[in-house]
């Protein structure tokens, strides 16, 4: 159950939260738009990055939504299933792994993202795919924790992004 009160406009609760602030409202819509329209990581580095801080959240929205070409891309539900264990899985590659391990330090304990961590990141990515983690995982954990923090459901249709 939802810790705010607010009219049922019929988006969801996922967003009609929000419309309690319309302009803040349409500032989290404009991030998220300009995050998953503009990302240029592939579809499953992308993913393990969400999926992991959708996890570290706890939130009910994110842990419900999949990568609208996903299964194109081999993010399938076995996908999130090995992102979840990024540790010890064989089937992600280096560059996966090191998004989830990003977005976990991002999330828990950026402090920890020592000069170790950022050569091997920048061994497998250019800076302009560095930034771009940088402010996916900015997007994900701001306002995936939004949404965990109100507590609002999943809408009953999944999410595709």
């Amino acid at each position: 159950m939802p810790r705010l009160s607010f009219p049922d406009r019929g988006f969801g609760e996922h967003v009609d939260w929000a419309l309690l602030r319309p302009k803040m409202a349409a500032g989290m819509g404009a991030l998220s738009d300009a995050v998953y329209g503009n990302t240029r990581l592939p579809v499953r580095e992308r993913e393990a990055a969400r999926w992991v801080i959708a996890l570290i959240n706890d939130c009910a929205v994110c842990r419900d939504t999949r990568a609208r070409d996903g299964a194109g891309a081999g993010a399938d539900e076995g996908f999130y299933a090995e992102v979840a264990r990024w540790r010890a899985s064989d089937a992600l590659t280096t560059r996966e792994r090191l998004a989830a391990e990003f977005a976990e330090r991002f999330a828990l304990d950026h402090l920890a993202m020592d000069d170790e961590l950022w050569d091997r990141l920048h061994a497998s990515f250019g800076d302009d795919e560095l930034a771009d983690l940088v402010i996916c995982c900015g997007a994900f954990l701001g306002l995936g924790r939004a949404l965990s923090v109100v507590g609002v459901r999943a809408p009953d249709e999944r999410i595709l992004v």
